[in-house]
């Protein structure tokens, strides 16, 4: 486990825990399950996540993290409960399909375009949404796209980098352009997988307040290693374990929590 300072303003106050409206939960899982012949990568795991909360989703290695993102994003097909986005059953859909529902993904591996500037990079992304039926033609006609694209840019810090190659970007720089990217495509729900890996500590620092600016306007799954960054974004930490729900609360209590200090934070 990495340990990396981010100091910055405190995380905001615990939305949303107990009583929530139903109209006000963005994600439900049901008794999620997944199976890899006899091995249970999950196991009957269930959590509410309202509107506007920036959720984080941590534990051991193999402890079910990537399986879950999987499902969500459509990646993997569970074997076993629902998955419901704003009250809709995305239960099995495929990417394409959950990404039209608003839902949007980074990787744990910069998943970028290497060869194309950062704006066309970013511009793709918009234009799936606003033009999908001609992605790759006619794009400089679409001053609506570019224009949103730059917008986008600019509430990631790339906004001076717009004619830049991707592959020409430092390490942080990419994996902010990865958020733009994701940004683009209008989630409602934003997963951040292992945002920070990889960063330096001004790099963390600076990803740190990026995700803290967008949380304004979004709900977030955050994946993460790095505990200093968890606990200073995260409203509501979920620690997995061996694919069940090991505890459940705000940060100070998985901190106090003797189980999750036996089993992960202590290892």
């Amino acid at each position: 486990m990495t340990s990396r300072s981010t100091q910055g303003s405190p995380a905001p106050a615990v939305a949303g825990r107990g009583g929530t409206a139903a109209s006000d939960t963005v994600l439900r899982i049901e008794g999620l399950s997944v199976r890899f012949g006899g091995l249970a990568a999950l196991n009957n795991v269930s959590m509410t996540v309202p509107r506007g909360q920036i959720r984080a989703i941590i534990g051991p290695n193999g402890a079910g993290k990537s399986t879950f993102f999987n499902c969500v994003t459509g990646v993997l097909r569970p074997t076993g409960g629902r998955i419901l986005f704003e009250g809709d059953d995305i239960t099995g859909l495929p990417p394409h399909r959950i990404s039209q529902k608003a839902i949007a993904r980074s990787y744990q591996i910069t998943n970028i375009l290497p060869g194309a500037t950062v704006l066309e990079n970013v511009r793709v992304a918009v234009q799936s949404r606003h033009h999908s039926w001609a992605l790759f033609r006619h794009h400089r006609a679409y001053q609506d796209v570019i224009a949103e694209a730059r917008t986008v840019l600019a509430s990631v810090g790339l906004a001076e980098k717009e004619e830049e190659l991707a592959a020409n970007l430092s390490h942080g720089e990419q994996r902010n352009l990865e958020i733009g990217i994701a940004l683009g495509t209008e989630p409602r729900l934003l997963c951040l997988d292992e945002p920070t890996a990889g960063m330096s500590v001004s790099e963390t620092h600076a990803t740190v307040e990026l995700i803290r600016r967008i949380a304004a306007n979004l709900t977030i799954l955050i994946v993460e290693h790095d505990m200093e960054v968890v606990m200073g974004l995260a409203q509501v930490i979920t620690v997995l374990h061996y694919g069940e729900v090991l505890a459940e609360g705000a940060p100070a209590e998985i901190q106090a929590n003797a189980r999750v200090q036996e089993v992960y934070l202590k290892t």
